[in-house]
């Protein structure tokens, strides 16, 4: 099974080397537009293969879209990648021509290949692609919720601890829903739970509140530590979504979808939880919000909506 990524920044090749790890696909592809940044990453991470235990051969090509052909996933990393104090509706002039011109080439080659969007502003991203490519609703998804419920239950563990419970995060349960934006995702505070236990039973208010604060926030404070976007977790994240796919594991996995009715909502990209697996996104799982919540995710969607005004033109 061959996945593509296109863009060998930090996330892309962060995406292409877990993925290898992982072994679930025969070969991925890494492309880039800048001469031997793609092949260099892709010979550093084959060198590593025997001691990692690696079986996909992972080939690295500058702009050469006919070696992507016949890919099952297709990840579009490329873009600007945010800086400190930039939001990532900044960005949507130049990254929406540069995500609308690489689909069209990876589906020449590739036109039935289920589409991952990571390039940011994410959502709008995301709607732009399904727009513009006229594909099934299915085939087009986005990364954000996945990596906002991360983050989330990071800080979920890290209060935890902090109130001298030393939680693992595999033992914790946390899940973001709305836009991949940082005042308007919505972590719902009513399904987080520690083995089951809702944290509002463990957590005080103003804990809870911290980790909400955090977590909207999680990207930029990252962004402002290291001088541009994150890209360890976001890697991991869209290797699960890969994953999730190439093996028809149909996880249950919050990312950004066209909405066409489910939360009340219609013609909109925005995150909730879905069954991931070989068709790509096979059911949206609609789940009762509670009032503030809801409230909070209604406003989520309108700054999406906001946002894909300023599409213009690229939409056409």
């Amino acid at each position: 099974m061959k996945v593509t990524v296109v863009g060998a920044g930090n996330v892309g090749a962060t995406v292409a080397n877990v993925i290898a790890m992982k072994n679930f696909a025969s070969e991925v592809v890494l492309l880039d537009i800048k001469d031997g940044i793609a092949e260099g990453k892709a010979m550093d991470m084959m060198q590593s293969a025997t001691m990692l235990g690696i079986d996909t051969m992972i080939t690295g090509v500058t702009n050469d879209y006919a070696a992507t052909f016949g890919s099952k996933v297709v990840v579009v990393t490329s873009g600007m990648p945010r800086k400190p104090g930039m939001t990532r509706e900044e960005l949507i002039g130049v990254n929406a021509k540069i995500v609308k011109g690489v689909v069209e080439q990876v589906l020449a080659y590739s036109p039935d290949a289920i589409l991952i969007i990571i390039s940011n502003p994410m959502d709008a991203m995301t709607y732009l692609t399904l727009k513009s490519t006229k594909l099934p609703r299915n085939r087009v998804l986005g990364l954000g919720g996945l990596l906002d419920s991360a983050r989330f239950k990071y800080f979920i563990a890290r209060a935890l601890h902090q109130a001298g419970i030393p939680a693992s995060l595999t033992d914790v349960d946390g899940m973001v829903v709305g836009g991949h934006n940082d005042k308007t995702m919505v972590p719902v505070v009513s399904y987080a739970a520690y083995r089951g236990i809702p944290i509002t039973k463990i957590l005080s208010t103003a804990a809870v509140n911290e980790v909400v604060a955090q977590t909207k926030k999680g990207g930029a404070t990252l962004t402002s530590l290291i001088g541009t976007s994150a890209w360890y977790a976001p890697g991991a994240a869209v290797a699960t979504l890969v994953g999730s796919i190439v093996t028809d594991a149909r996880k249950l996995i919050p990312c950004c979808v066209y909405l066409d009715g489910e939360y009340g909502e219609h013609d909109i990209c925005i995150g909730v939880p879905v069954i991931l697996g070989a068709k790509g996104v096979e059911r949206i799982v609609d789940v009762d919000l509670e009032s503030s919540e809801r409230a909070a995710f209604d406003a989520s969607v309108k700054a999406a909506r906001d946002t894909n005004a300023l599409l213009g033109d690229a939409l056409k």
